[in-house]
């Protein structure tokens, strides 16, 4: 099964200020702030929610191909990919603008000041799905994540004029989309993904109950949180499953990518929808015990055993051998 992702790809630049943004602020002069601040350290980080969720799927070898836009200085991050098992021959290279990039500063009562440049990312609005599949051999599902919202619109409308399914995931950009833009960006979807959260914001901003949006998707797949996830079919009982247990938690970043990675790897090797979930939950655990959105490293054999304590033999089994 070939799977697209499309969504950003995005380098975080985070430093730590050991003291308090607060005290460098004068009151009466705040209508013209003028600062630096010297930083203890400076962490350089992938991410971006495409390339995230193509690197999970990648160490869980499902060869995903990664759609989006970035700048010249991607030659790293595409090697980094590449090495992972991601295909990366779709990636837009700008001639002009740089990979989008999150710069942030946080200080010592975690306050945080930050800027996102979106740079190359504006461009994944002028890539052609069709060119993709011609490229790879036709595609099976493509995951329409956050991005530069003329290009998820695009992408949206491609799938369904050319009849690919697609799986509709608003993200981060959910919170400027208005109602018409999300109806837009649904209505169809073989596989829609929210938190509970983005869940409550799509039914207010289209104004459809989640009866009427389970009658416009195929499947609705919502995180819970430590609760886990539950996929929903219309006119099915819900799947419900749990999270496997933590050894750490220690950054809840990339968590959600992660879960994508794994459910979309399940689709991939064709198990049913709980085994699909049960990877997913597993592999999101896997993100929250490391720093970092692609940090972490699977080990299948530690994989498998974690995988089977928390769902048991038979569902081992069944994802064990498209794992090994």
């Amino acid at each position: 099964m070939r799977i697209a992702v499309t969504g950003s790809i995005a380098t975080d630049h985070l430093m730590t200020f050991p003291g308090r943004f607060t005290d460098q602020l004068v009151a009466d002069q705040l209508h013209t702030v003028s600062l630096s601040f010297l930083v203890d350290n400076l962490d350089v980080r992938r991410g971006g929610v495409g390339a995230n969720i193509a690197f999970g799927m990648g160490v869980l070898g499902t060869r995903p191909i990664l759609v989006g836009a970035a700048g010249a200085d991607f030659d790293d991050y595409r090697a980094w990919l590449d090495r992972h098992g991601v295909d990366t021959g779709s990636v837009r290279i700008s001639e002009v603008l740089h990979t989008a990039r999150f710069v942030c500063t946080t200080d010592a009562d975690h306050n945080q000041i930050g800027s996102f440049y979106t740079g190359a990312m504006s461009e994944a609005r002028l890539i052609e799905l069709q060119s993709v599949a011609e490229r790879v051999g036709g595609l099976d599902l493509v995951s329409i994540g956050a991005d530069d919202p003329e290009a998820m619109l695009r992408h949206t409308e491609e799938c369904r004029a050319r009849s690919i399914p697609f799986a509709a995931d608003f993200s981060q950009q959910i919170a400027r989309m208005n109602g018409e833009e999300i109806r837009i960006l649904l209505d169809g979807a073989t596989y829609l993904f929210s938190n509970e959260y983005e869940k409550g914001l799509i039914e207010t901003k289209t104004g459809w109950s989640d009866e009427e949006i389970l009658s416009k998707v195929g499947h609705r797949v919502t995180t819970l949180g430590a609760r886990g996830v539950r996929v929903e079919r219309a006119g099915h009982d819900p799947i419900e499953v749990g999270c496997a247990e933590e050894e750490r938690k220690a950054d809840p970043t990339g968590v959600g990518d992660a879960f994508r990675a794994g459910f979309l790897s399940g689709l991939a090797w064709g198990v049913g929808l709980e085994r699909a979930a049960q990877v997913g939950c597993m592999l999101a655990t896997l993100v929250i015990e490391t720093v970092g959105t692609q940090e972490y490293t699977l080990r299948r054999t530690h994989f498998m055993d974690r995988f089977t304590k928390a769902y048991g033999d038979e569902a081992a089994a069944e994802v064990r051998v498209h794992l090994s």
